[in-house]
Order: C-alpha cells, then sequence, then structure tokens
C-alpha cells in the first residue's frame, strides 16, 4: 500500500485571461520530481458567469514541450489551435492537445454558454513529454463523454470515468506518451482501496467533498492527496460522498526547464522555442 506523503492546496485564485478563473494547486517548480509526469494542474471555477454577448477566455498562446488536458464538468468551452483543429467541448467532454514541437491555441466561453450564462467548472493539466518525444508532430485528441468508459467500483464504493490508462480492465479513450491513469472519480462515503501500480506517482485531486488518507490527513474542496511511489494501490477513507480525480503515472526521470508555456529539458531548448515562437515558426489560428 502507498502511504500518503503530503497534502497540497491553494486558496489563492488568478485569472486566466477573463474567462477562466483557476486556483493552481500545483506546479512542476515545486512538486515536478513527486508529480511526475504531470506538470500542473489548474482548478477553474466552480464559477458563476452572468449571460453576456462578450467573448470571454484567452486569446491566441503558445505551447511547446508538453500536453494540455482540458477535463469539462459544467459549461462549455470553444477552442481553436494552429493545426486547424477546434470545437466546442462540454459537461464530461474532454480535451487533448499535444503541443509537441509548438502549436498556438485558444480558448473562450462557448457561443451558446456565453449567451445564456451560467456555472463554469472544470480542469486543465499539464502532461509532460519525456525528451525524445518533446518535438514530435503536434496533435489532438477529441474525447467525447461518450466515448470514454464509466465503470462501478467494487462493492457499491462509486463509479470511475476512465479518461486514459486502465482500471479493472478497461482502458479509456486518450492516447498517451508513457504510462499513466487519469480518472474522473464519484466516491461514496467509506473505506476503500483504488489500484495502482507500483513505482508510479499519484495523488488524488478532491474537486469536492473530504477525503482521508492516513491519520488524520483529510484533502477538501480543491485539495490534493500525495502519495509515496513505493508500494501498490491507496487507501482512503471517503469522509463524504466527494467528486475525485486520479492522478498516477510512471516517472519520467529527467530535468524539467520552463518558461511560461514552453517546458524543456534545458536552458538552451528553452532560447531556441522562444526564437522558433518569435520567428512565427508555431503558425498562427485562422479565423
Amino acid at each position: 500500500m502507498k502511504k500518503v506523503i503530503g497534502i497540497q492546496g491553494n486558496d489563492q485564485g488568478h485569472w486566466v485571461g477573463d474567462g477562466f478563473p483557476v486556483r493552481t494547486l500545483f506546479f512542476y517548480q515545486d512538486l515536478g520530481k513527486q508529480m511526475s509526469p504531470f506538470l500542473m494542474l489548474d482548478y477553474a471555477g466552480p464559477a458563476e458567469f452572468p449571460p453576456t454577448t462578450e467573448r470571454k477566455g484567452v486569446g491566441s498562446h503558445p505551447h511547446r514541450g508538453f500536453e494540455t488536458v482540458t477535463i469539462v464538468y459544467e459549461g462549455e468551452v470553444a477552442h481553436k489551435d494552429s493545426t486547424g483543429q477546434g470545437g466546442v467541448i462540454g459537461p464530461g467532454d474532454v480535451q487533448w492537445m499535444t503541443a509537441g514541437s509548438g502549436i498556438m491555441h485558444e480558448e473562450f466561453h462557448s457561443e451558446g454558454f456565453a449567451k445564456n450564462g451560467g456555472t463554469l467548472n472544470m480542469v486543465q493539466l499539464w502532461v509532460n513529454l519525456p525528451a525524445k518525444l518533446k518535438m514530435t508532430k503536434p496533435s489532438y485528441q477529441a474525447i467525447l463523454d461518450k466515448q470514454i468508459p464509466t465503470i462501478d467500483l467494487k462493492g457499491g464504493s462509486g463509479q470511475a470515468r476512465i479518461i486514459a490508462g486502465e482500471l479493472d480492465g478497461h482502458q479509456g479513450p486518450a492516447r498517451t506518451f508513457t504510462p499513466m491513469q487519469v480518472i474522473d472519480l464519484k466516491l461514496r462515503k467509506g473505506s476503500k482501496s483504488i489500484p495502482v501500480p507500483e513505482g508510479w506517482n499519484v495523488s488524488l485531486v478532491v474537486l469536492k467533498g473530504a477525503i482521508e488518507a492516513g491519520e488524520g490527513v483529510v484533502a477538501k474542496d480543491a485539495q490534493m492527496l500525495m502519495f509515496s511511489n513505493q508500494g501498490q494501490d491507496i487507501q482512503v477513507n471517503v469522509l463524504e460522498d466527494s467528486i475525485a480525480l486520479l492522478l498516477s503515472g510512471e516517472p519520467i526521470d529527467e530535468p524539467i526547464v520552463g518558461y511560461g508555456p514552453f517546458v524543456m529539458n534545458t536552458k538552451e531548448e528553452i532560447a531556441q522555442a522562444m526564437q522558433d515562437f518569435n520567428s512565427g515558426s508555431f503558425g498562427r489560428i485562422a479565423h
């Protein structure tokens, strides 16, 4: 059984553009080794937006060297990128974008969501790429809610929605470059064990509710339980019905050097990324 090694949270929010009020629950500059292959998690919302005709969100911006994974729980997000991909994702949908060698990207509230207003509740996760794949060709996976298998957990203890990786013989639809699990969990009150492989880093992000691990270590809304990579499986006590996101993966044991939207392995690669971006080689978003 993996031991709990800490709790992480952030009650200081900030805005990404004018459409996404987020709390950054972890960032690679502080927890890169413990969270690998995951680099960052922004929890956006829950936030209420009144109806508007304005276009709220974040305009064209670059990424290189990693993947962005956006999971929508409530609301709708419209997005476009410089590869020509785009669309609208709503509740239950996932946008899995591989920036790789470089991509331009924008995200806004969808026209329908802006017009009607409502609750926005979503997560954006950054997933690292190993050095040999950081300059891979940019690509995009649109993963709809109906494509994501949902299974009942043993003993009636809740449900799991498998976005990436495998659980109890069920495989998630996301294609990943290194082994990992990204799994939505709805957990009922009570004690339960969640299977995770030996040697993988593991964290359980509590989006809503209260979950205890170890003696008295309790994570509540927008907090995260972190576990050691030694041992198999995690044991938790769900104190009230909860919604959580399981992040586990095989660590990428390589240096992490980042600057803003670029995450590479060396300072020289960051300098090259900035030069390539400034020269326009990331392309542009067609409107």
